[in-house]
């Protein structure tokens, strides 16, 4: 069974900084694509930014330039640091994994973390 979990939310002021980290557990032979999610109050889930394995990343338009996505393969993490936080930016963070490949050479399509409350308010 894999697992994410992400830590690092909380409540920030507006122009502060967070950063969140999402470690992917189980039996893991690698992962191909790791990324950061977020679901505000009565919106829909949208893309934060992704990275591949080989370090390619993509962002959404309204956090380019202030957030940054970064993973360490040799830990299966994946970590965004979230800069000039605005209150648009007030969510809920869910990191996934696409693509896990076991060692059982079971090959999951996509793992979801439980998700981390960010607060951006003054």
């Amino acid at each position: 069974q894999v697992q994410l979990v992400e830590s690092g939310g909380g409540l920030v002021q507006p122009g502060g900084s967070l950063r969140l980290s999402c470690a992917a557990s189980g039996s893991i032979f690698s992962i191909n694509d790791m990324g950061w999610y977020r679901q505000a109050p009565g919106k829909e889930r949208e893309l934060v930014a992704a990275i591949t394995r080989i370090g390619s990343t993509n962002y959404a338009d309204s956090v380019k330039g202030r957030f940054t996505i970064s993973r360490a393969n040799a830990q299966n993490t994946v970590y965004l640091q979230m800069n000039s936080l605005k209150p648009e930016d007030t969510a809920v963070y869910y990191c996934n994994a696409d693509g896990v490949q076991t060692f059982a050479f079971v090959v999951i399509p996509r793992v979801w973390g439980q998700g981390t409350q960010v607060t951006v308010s003054s």
